[in-house]
This record gives C-alpha cells, sequence and structure tokens, in this order.
C-alpha cells in the first residue's frame, strides 16, 4: 500500500493504538467488522443520490436504489417494521425529522428530561427540539426508574402531539407497552427512540417497542455494531394512525433538510443489518448483558454507587458522589483514561451540580463484548474501575464558577501524572494484547 497522506496516516495509526491497547467503555461505542469498514470505504461515495429508491433526482442510481433497498429490509426483517429508512445520517437527524413530519412549530411533546437520563433531542432547553417546539419533561423517582405516573399525569394534562420513549443514560427495561398506553389515551403519537438498545432488542434481549410504537427511532451504531448511522421505522399502528406518515417522513429528510444520503454508509449498514440477522448476535447481545451484571456486581463490591443499585441492559451509571462530592464527573473520566479506560462523565438523576460538570460516569459493555471479553475479564476490568477512582478521592470541584478551569486543569495534569494509574495502564496493555479489535491488524 502507498501511503498518500502521511500526516493523516500516522495520525490514523495512533489511534489503533489507542484503541487496540485501551478498554473502550462508553456505551455508545463499539467495534465494526471488517465487512462494515469495507462498505464504508468503498467508491459508494462517489455517488449523489438526493431521493429514494426508484425515485431519485439524478440518473445512475439503478445500484444505489439496490443497495439501499437490501438495507431497508434487512432492517424490517430484524424489528418487523412496515417501512423503514435508513437515511438519516445519524441518529439526532432521525429524531429531528420526527418534529418535522408530525408536527407543527409550537406543538407539545413530552421526552425524558437530559439529567434524568434523557437525549438532547428529546427537548433539552439547549436543543433546537425545545427551541421550535413545547418540551415538557418528565423524570426518574429516586430509584432512577421512569416516574410513568408522572408520565401519565403530564400527558394529560398538556396533551402532547407525540411522546418519547427511549434514553441515552437509562440502566432498566423500558415499558414501551405502558407508554403506548399512555400515548393511546391522549390521542399522541408514541415514538420510540432505541439507539442504544437497537442490538439489544434485535437479539432479543429486550422488549421491542413494534407493538406499541407509532415510530421507531434509531442510530446504527452502539449495540447494533453498525456504522455511525440512522433509521426511521414506521410500524403497523403508526400507519393506521396515519396512512400519510411515509410520505411525510421521506418529505421532512428531502426537501426537509438533510439532502442526500450517504451511500458508502447505507451500504455499510445493510452490512451490519446482514450481521445482526445472523444466529451469532443473539448469542453476542445476551453475552453484553451478562457482562454488564458482572461489571455492576464488582464495581459494588468495590464500594462503587450506581444509579439503580446494579443494571437491566448494557449500561452502567456511575454516583461518583461519594468520592469526590458534586461535579465529580470530570476527575473520574480524567483518571479512567490515564488508566488506559474510555468512559464519558454524565448526568446523574437529580444532577447537584450541572451538565457541564456533571457528578457521574456512564459505562457499558458493548465494545468490551465485541472484542471477546466474558464474565471473568468483566471482574479484571471492575477491579481496575474500582483502583482507578480510589485515587481521586482528593478533588472536589470549586463551588466557585471562576475558580474551577484552573482547578481542573492542575487536577488533570495531577492526574495524569499519578504511578498508580500509570501501573494500571500498562497492565491493562498487557491485557489487551489477548483481545484484538476487528479491523485492526
Amino acid at each position: 500500500m502507498t501511503i498518500k497522506d502521511t500526516e493523516i496516516f500516522s495520525l490514523i495509526e495512533k489511534e489503533k493504538l489507542r484503541q487496540s491497547e485501551g478498554l473502550e467503555l462508553i456505551p455508545s461505542e463499539n467495534y465494526v467488522s471488517e465487512a462494515v469498514l469495507e462498505a464504508l470505504g468503498s467508491i459508494l461515495t462517489n455517488k449523489y443520490s438526493e431521493g429514494f429508491p426508484g425515485k431519485r433526482y439524478y440518473g445512475g442510481n439503478q445500484y444505489i436504489d439496490e443497495i439501499e433497498t437490501l438495507a431497508n429490509e434487512r432492517i424490517k426483517k430484524i424489528f418487523g417494521f412496515e417501512y423503514v429508512t435508513v437515511q438519516p445520517h445519524s441518529g439526532s437527524p432521525a429524531n429531528f425529522a420526527i418534529y418535522l413530519a408530525i408536527c407543527e412549530p409550537g406543538d407539545t411533546f413530552m421526552g425524558l428530561n437530559l439529567t434524568d437520563g434523557g437525549h438532547l433531542t428529546h427537548g433539552w432547553k439547549m436543543s433546537a427540539t425545545s427551541m421550535f417546539y413545547k418540551s415538557v419533561p418528565y423524570h426518574v423517582k429516586a430509584d432512577g426508574r421512569i416516574d410513568m405516573e408522572e408520565v401519565e399525569r403530564l400527558a394529560k394534562e398538556f396533551k402532547p402531539k407525540f411522546i418519547w420513549s427511549g434514553a441515552t443514560a437509562y440502566p432498566f427495561i423500558i415499558d414501551f407497552k405502558r407508554f403506548g398506553e399512555i400515548a393511546d389515551e391522549v390521542g399522541a403519537y408514541h415514538v420510540a427512540d432505541i439507539a442504544h438498545i437497537a442490538g439489544l432488542i434485535a437479539a432479543g434481549e429486550h422488549p421491542s417497542p413494534v407493538e406499541h410504537a407509532h415510530l421507531v427511532t434509531s442510530t446504527t451504531h452502539k449495540t447494533f455494531r453498525g456504522p455511525r448511522g440512522g433509521f426511521i421505522g414506521i410500524t403497523k399502528k403508526g400507519l393506521e394512525k396515519d396512512p400519510e406518515l411515509i410520505s411525510k417522513i421521506e418529505k421532512a429528510i428531502i426537501p426537509g433538510f438533510q439532502g442526500g444520503p450517504h451511500n458508502h454508509q447505507t451500504a455499510a449498514i445493510g452490512v451490519a443489518a446482514g450481521e445482526v440477522l445472523s444466529p451469532e448476535f443473539k448469542e453476542y447481545g445476551s453475552q453484553i448483558v451478562k457482562n454488564a451484571k458482572v461489571l455492576a456486581e464488582t464495581l459494588q463490591k468495590g464500594g462503587i454507587r450506581l444509579i439503580g443499585n446494579g443494571t437491566e441492559n448494557h449500561l452502567l451509571l456511575i454516583d461518583l458522589t461519594p468520592i469526590t462530592g458534586p461535579g465529580g464527573g470530570v476527575f473520574g473520566s480524567e483518571a479512567l483514561e490515564a488508566a488506559g479506560m474510555t468512559a464519558n462523565k454524565n448526568t446523574i438523576p437529580s444532577e447537584p451540580c450541572s451538565p457541564f460538570f456533571p457528578s457521574g460516569i456512564r459505562l457499558g459493555t458493548p465494545a468490551l463484548t465485541t472484542r471477546g471479553m466474558k464474565e471473568d475479564e468483566m471482574k479484571k476490568v471492575g477491579e481496575w474501575i474500582v483502583r482507578a477512582l480510589s485515587e481521586i478521592k482528593l478533588y472536589n470541584l470549586p463551588e466557585k464558577k471562576e475558580e474551577r478551569k484552573e482547578y481542573i486543569a492542575k487536577a488533570k495534569k495531577e492526574i495524569f501524572a499519578n504511578h498508580k494509574l500509570i501501573e494500571i495502564k500498562k497492565e491493562i496493555k498487557t491485557f489487551c494484547a489477548n483481545y484484538p479489535v476487528p479491523g485492526i491488524d
């Protein structure tokens, strides 16, 4: 292979090394197969394809039509949709298409509050979704579970156009059936965002929303283990409520806001969907959940507090307030990274600080499971996490905002020079040599 751009190539090689020598604990990240990488790096990126199969604005799309149709059909088969499009470039665009398709500016909708585990596009105050539409957030209870009584009360009070179910930092099974019942009771659409759990649903490890929702959105990465992309599915229930939903969704995508699809991405989604349909994927989804539960047990044995006292899916949410007080997420995530583990700081229910300085860390097992790790390995990972987090006990986020930048910079420097964390990183590097990352030589 002749290297044409040595600067970019060098950086890619460094990223390969980072991925292969460390532990990826961010629950929204995963590793795709070599087959997915091949499709994603194909000549399909050369083609413009505005429109939909059989209805393109450009010529020369006969093979693109076949590729997109195949990807759509595979997704339909996995979940049982009446219609699906894989054209959304990612999860957020898929969600924005919902607003354009079924709402007028100013319409009311409901979604899980961001700091309670919801997503930006479900109505957070800094998102365009709450700038152009009226957001009514619902919350979780003290035990971390969604307050379904509040959902019902708010739905009856505000009569929303639609209700989001789904989350981005929620370690429990989502009651899609109850969401559907509440939406039906007030005449609203029920839109399930399954971005985090699509792969678990496909593997039979989480109940499906298809029987209870009118529309379903998702990413195609995370637990689905495909390229970064998205899809929108319409259910039988959705078409019964509104026979025009297909045309509304397609018009929302183009000319609504997005334009043409990324054809190389479409092909890669099709490849990933083919993998999801294999018997091996069911085993993979089952192992993700087993791994998450063992990781949770190990952390708790080590004195780490978990929101919800564990997990029912692929995701764990650590409450750092007993260790660092409010706002300790930045110290926790930096300590883990210094030790060779990548995680993300995250808000916790009833967040005592702010989304900018959250008090928790979000962890997940999809990427580790892809590398072949199982329960015994999760015990080791959990022990490393406990050791790493014990090194941040002396750090507390200053109450005065003007003092935070300097304090965090100093803390980060100290954390990355911490000899105990450096030692953990060496141990993890040796450990990871036995678990290759797909696509990395």
